[in-house]
């Protein structure tokens, strides 16, 4: 398991929306990136040095540091859509090998390169800006239905990490909620909400809130 490619955003006009900018266009960095935990949401920063968020209402903060997304995914887009897709171009700061992205833990925790260690916090929700980035009518709901959404991650130790460096997993939960799982929850298949709860302790407030107020609404009244 290892990291292909360390991306950080370019920041252009997002002129599919008319409006401001965007940091989705994210390009392979040379040598060493520094990564730290980014301040709260609304500030627009995240992990990686260089790079930013303009959406700072919906993206950003502790529980959006990193974005991770695997290569092996990639290439079977690639090969649905018909068109090359470059290390970066679904916005991740982290492209991986060998690494099942969306078969992880909510909470696992991986080590990157010496220093650097991260731990999953949710899936990604496309948006908007994803459908106008990849110029793709439809491509919200295309996404959705493949559900294979990478994962943002938490900075619990910082450092530098680079193209190449190796992935180890090195710790995981006792829990079945994968990152695959919580995007289905939120997406598609509310009915699955109260399943997320036993990881409740490492999801982000908002989603860990949603399951619980799914749970209380299927629980039956009493008489």
């Amino acid at each position: 398991m290892r990291l292909v490619s360390v991306n950080v955003g370019k920041p252009r006009p997002s002129s599919w929306k008319g409006q401001g900018m965007t940091g989705i266009d994210k390009r392979p960095a040379e040598g060493a990136v520094a990564v730290a935990a980014p301040g709260p949401r609304g500030t627009g920063t995240v992990g990686l040095a260089g790079d930013r968020v303009y959406d700072v209402k919906h993206h950003g903060g502790g529980d959006q540091a990193v974005y991770a997304y695997s290569r092996e995914d990639l290439d079977r887009w690639e090969a649905e859509l018909g068109r090359p897709l470059p290390n970066g171009v679904f916005g991740e700061n982290l492209t991986t090998a060998g690494v099942d992205v969306n078969g992880a833990l909510i909470g696992e925790r991986w080590r990157i390169g010496p220093d650097v260690i991260l731990e999953v916090s949710c899936p990604r929700i496309p948006c908007a800006t994803f459908q106008g980035w990849l110029d793709r009518r439809g491509w919200i709901k295309q996404f959705t239905r493949a559900a294979v959404p990478g994962a943002f991650l938490r900075v619990i130790e910082p450092g530098d990490i680079r193209a190449g460096d190796p992935v180890e997993i090195v710790s995981q939960p006792d829990h079945e909620v994968t990152v695959a799982l919580v995007f289905r929850a939120v997406t598609l298949e509310p009915e699955v909400l109260p399943g997320l709860l036993p990881a409740a302790g490492a999801l982000p407030e908002e989603v860990t809130e949603l399951a619980r107020k799914r749970t209380m609404a299927s629980r039956p009244r009493s008489i």
